[in-house]
């Protein structure tokens, strides 16, 4: 048989032969894959997405009437006190940072590894991460209260002349990690995005939409499809996924410098880097299959989105999870093994003292639960995954709560003792964060598509389109 007459037919195994499951179910032509994500971006939002869009869109709203509030008041509506400095807003803003860290991940690291389920989830992780990040970025700067000064945390000429920033301070650290795992997330993302927009874009023109195909030709910079187009693609997307894999370990690395260099009972440990990237991951991946599980319904993508590729994740929520419980285990025992005795208590106080509870929440989500995707069934089941994720999420925004309140609550004096609670206008502004995030990822569900592609069209499984009588024998 020549060659040019095999390429488009399916090779059948030898007996005893095991076959890799296919990522994409049933058998799909090109134009059947760019009927099925491009639907969502040229058709008509459904009843489920405008529900879920006005709920977003007035938990927003109550948020930012919060800020407005906290601003035009002062910081002193948030029930901050002199011994806890820091509660609920860096909490949030830990917590979202940490959901950040997935996007990269699937798309930098897997992409380096050459590991093709990513395809199908890359997109949406890439997208949670900058909506993550913008909703992160919110905390620190409303916590500095005079939010139009914010620029003072730049190393900028001021009219103030020998003012400058603290070089020596994480907090300035943050600002640099941030701003550039933003900016690079950002160039990946978009970058990705240009074939594809590019495939609207033609699209639009054989369906004679107009204006759709001029928006989008702005919006694909002129992408053509040739092979020089491609080549350069793909060299960019090796640079950026090599320059992006340092930032995933960097990004919440210094984030945790903020607590470790500081002497505070319950902060001042080493373990801190390694523990908060890989509770990073966890987090992030989490919400991956939170917000996946829930779009591969709602825009009708169970064959894109399939039980394995949720398996891998859930693989990968297994090994994250298990080293964040080997974290909190080894995090009492060197408490117990230095002998310093105001260590020993700030571990104490976390598990007995008066937020046991947050405490135990934490151990329960984040240390039990995912232990339960070591059984097959439960991994490959969606409903089960779906609520485990959220489970995880709870969890993980619990385990900033319990380092952030219950190490600084009481401290060295017990003269200094004190107890925090979080006013309406903190749990508004978190409120309005999650509509904020929400009501970006449900825009960009309707603007871009949810999925690669013109990656996923390397995957797919070929069959042969000619009538009956004219293939080859």
């Amino acid at each position: 048989m020549q060659m040019h007459e095999t390429h488009n037919t399916i090779a059948v195994p030898p007996d005893g032969a095991r076959l890799r499951t296919p990522l994409i179910k049933g058998v799909k032509t090109y134009t059947q894959l760019s009927d099925d994500i491009c639907r969502p971006v040229e058709g008509k939002a459904n009843k489920w997405w405008w529900a879920a869009f006005t709920l977003s869109v007035i938990a927003m709203t109550w948020g930012f009437l919060c800020i407005a509030y906290e601003v035009g008041t002062g910081i002193g509506v948030w029930g901050l006190n002199k011994t806890v400095g820091w509660a609920w807003d860096i909490t949030n803003f830990v917590w979202w940072i940490g959901i950040g860290h997935a996007g990269t991940l699937i798309s930098a690291i897997l992409l380096l590894f050459r590991q093709r389920w990513r395809m199908s989830i890359n997109r949406s992780a890439e997208a949670m991460t900058i909506f993550a990040v913008v909703c992160a970025g919110l905390f620190p700067v409303f916590h500095m209260g005079r939010v139009w000064l914010a620029y003072w945390v730049l190393p900028l000429g001021n009219q103030f002349g020998s003012l400058w920033v603290n070089f020596n301070s994480p907090l300035l650290w943050d600002v640099f990690a941030i701003s550039t795992y933003f900016s690079v997330s950002l160039v990946f993302w978009y970058m990705g995005l240009l074939p594809d927009l590019a495939t609207i874009r033609d699209r639009a023109g054989l369906a004679g939409r107009k204006t759709m195909q001029y928006v989008y030709s702005w919006l694909s910079f002129g992408w053509k499809g040739s092979a020089r187009d491609w080549s350069r693609f793909e060299e960019v997307s090796l640079v950026l996924a090599g320059l992006s894999t340092p930032l995933v370990l960097s990004v919440h690395t210094i984030v945790s410098m903020d607590f470790a260099t500081s002497l505070v009972p319950g902060w001042h440990t080493t373990i801190f880097p390694p523990y908060f990237v890989a509770g990073a991951i966890f987090s992030g991946f989490a919400m991956v299959l939170t917000l996946m599980l829930v779009a591969r319904k709602v825009l009708n993508l169970e064959d894109y989105i399939t039980v394995e590729h949720v398996e891998a994740m859930n693989k990968i929520i297994t090994l994250t999870g298990s080293i964040v419980g080997v974290a909190y285990l080894t995090e009492f025992f060197i408490a117990w093994y230095s002998g310093v005795e105001y260590e020993a208590y700030a571990f104490l106080n976390r598990a007995t003292g008066p937020y046991w509870w947050a405490y135990w929440s934490m151990m329960t989500c984040n240390v039990i639960t995912p232990q339960l995707f070591w059984f097959r069934k439960i991994r490959r089941s969606l409903v089960l995954t779906f609520i485990i994720s959220i489970f995880v999420n709870i969890g993980m925004w619990f385990e900033r709560f319990v380092i952030i309140v219950t190490s600084l609550h009481r401290d060295y004096l017990p003269s200094s003792w004190v107890m925090y609670s979080p006013t309406f206008v903190e749990v508004g502004m978190f409120i309005g964060t999650m509509g904020l995030f929400f009501t970006l990822f449900l825009l960009f569900c309707r603007v871009f598509p949810v999925i690669a592609l013109a990656e996923l069209k390397s995957v797919i499984k070929q069959i042969d389109e000619r009538p009956e009588n004219e293939r080859p024998h």
